[in-house]
């Protein structure tokens, strides 16, 4: 294990037979706690280097735990290379005196290879510096880039769309952290930022990023070879592209594209097969004083992420008519054995309901050390908005695919819970028992 500390760096090289897409996995950890539930906002950062040529900076984002932080570091030719680590000082706290290293592991995916198109145009995203939020590189302890993972899809005219998602640990502005536990059943920001679609020859038909409003626009920006550069541009993590190719914000950010998302389940199945960023997410919460003092279930306040029930359903809308203003959403409901309360996912606000259909995560709160043995019953209710309490709908719940609580180090424990079923909310039964007399 090697030690990084103000001017050290740790050298690494690596021989490729065939140009490629470089995957780096940097085993590494802190020399002091960043774990802690403590306001304190410290954080420590490393550089790369890629053949002595600046290529990023990683957070160390689970502080001495020796965790496995997977980047990209771009195009290489065949022949030697080196990767180099450098303790960053400026990038991290002042209290910070730098990091642990314990292994280096290179994979190229050659350029040949069928898989070289996700990582060939995976973005690049340098960090945020903005007035809102106190001090520069303000990404290296509050909404960090933690993963991206991609989806792609072949079109009937023979064109591939590659889309790419970026999880952040928290959100700093826009939905609200008791909405985000409510709609999201997550208080971590999901977001695409970049996609591209291909010909068969491989040329661009189109390029689009996350914009302002949510808006997919246009990319005109610059680019590293075939990456586009991008630069989160709000406080909820909307881009912007870096229209001047020596623009920089002083870091960046250039995660592996590899994981992809399991098939017809929500963003949120990203997490779940990467627990360790619930652990990441709750630790910015009470970092950030998002955390209620006393918990209660009857409040929308956010209490201890282990009081949550984190549950996915299936659903499928159907309407007379599709205003935005005549919508239809849905919460669960849960009820514990000797208590007669039903605590509801929404806390009773309606634009708190799930309203998007397919996958959606949600969270239920309920009392303090509840586990999945108190529980008697979960039912689904409909919560009209707007004009939908006068117009017909229907609702069709077709799935629970898991159902959790997090353990003592907000980490998922096993779901205990796998319905498939059907079950049909009409404005004349907007109610409907889903699993009754758990075991």
């Amino acid at each position: 294990m090697s030690l990084l500390s103000l001017p050290t760096a740790n050298l690494y090289f690596f021989k490729t037979e065939l140009p490629g897409i470089a995957l780096l996995n940097l085993t590494a950890s802190t020399l002091e706690s960043t774990e802690t539930f403590s306001k304190k906002n410290l954080a420590v950062v490393i550089t790369i280097l890629l053949d002595r040529k600046y290529n990023q900076d990683i957070v160390l984002f689970k502080g001495q735990k020796q965790f496995t932080y997977q980047v990209s570091l771009g195009s290489v030719n065949s022949g030697k290379h080196t990767v180099e680590a450098i303790f960053a000082p400026k990038k991290s706290s002042i209290e910070a005196r730098g990091a642990k290293i314990k292994n280096f592991v290179v994979n190229v995916i050659p350029d040949r290879s069928p898989q070289a198109l996700i990582y060939q145009y995976s973005p690049i995203l340098y960090g945020r510096n903005l007035s809102k939020v106190s001090g520069t590189y303000e990404n290296n302890y509050t909404d960090i880039p933690l993963l991206m993972y991609h989806t792609i899809n072949k079109e009937p005219d023979g064109n591939t769309t590659i889309k790419y998602t970026v999880i952040w640990s928290n959100e700093d502005g826009g939905t609200s952290t008791p909405a985000l536990m409510a709609q999201w059943g997550r208080t971590t920001d999901i977001e695409w930022i970049y996609q591209v679609t291909l010909d068969p020859l491989g040329n661009i038909v189109s390029e689009a990023y996350h914009g302002f409003a949510h808006l997919p626009l246009p990319f005109i920006g610059s680019k590293e070879g075939k990456h586009p550069l991008l630069v989160t541009a709000t406080i909820n993590n909307v881009m912007m592209p870096v229209i001047v190719a020596n623009y920089s914000t002083g870091y960046r950010f250039f995660l592996d594209p590899s994981p992809t998302l399991p098939q017809n389940r929500s963003r949120e199945a990203i997490m779940d097969v990467n627990p360790w960023i619930y652990s990441v997410m709750v630790r910015e919460l009470f970092k950030e004083g998002k955390i209620e003092a006393i918990a209660n279930p009857n409040t929308p306040e956010v209490s201890d992420p282990r009081n949550y029930l984190y549950l996915e359903i299936d659903k499928t809308t159907m309407q007379s008519q599709g205003l935005w203003e005549n919508r239809v959403g849905v919460a669960l409901a849960v009820k514990l054995k000797k208590d007669s309360q039903w605590y509801a996912s929404h806390h009773h606000i309606p634009e708190w309901s799930i309203q998007r259909d397919r996958s959606a995560a949600t969270t239920v709160e309920l009392p303090l050390g509840t586990t999945r043995d108190d529980i008697e019953a979960i039912k689904a209710i409909a919560i009209p908005l707007g004009w939908t309490v006068s117009n017909p709908y229907k609702i069709a719940l077709t799935k629970i695919n898991r159902a959790f609580f997090l353990d003592n180090n907000y980490l998922p424990q096993q779901s205990f819970i796998d319905w498939r079923g059907e079950i049909i909310l009409t404005s004349e039964h907007p109610e409907a028992i889903v699993i009754k007399a758990y075991p």
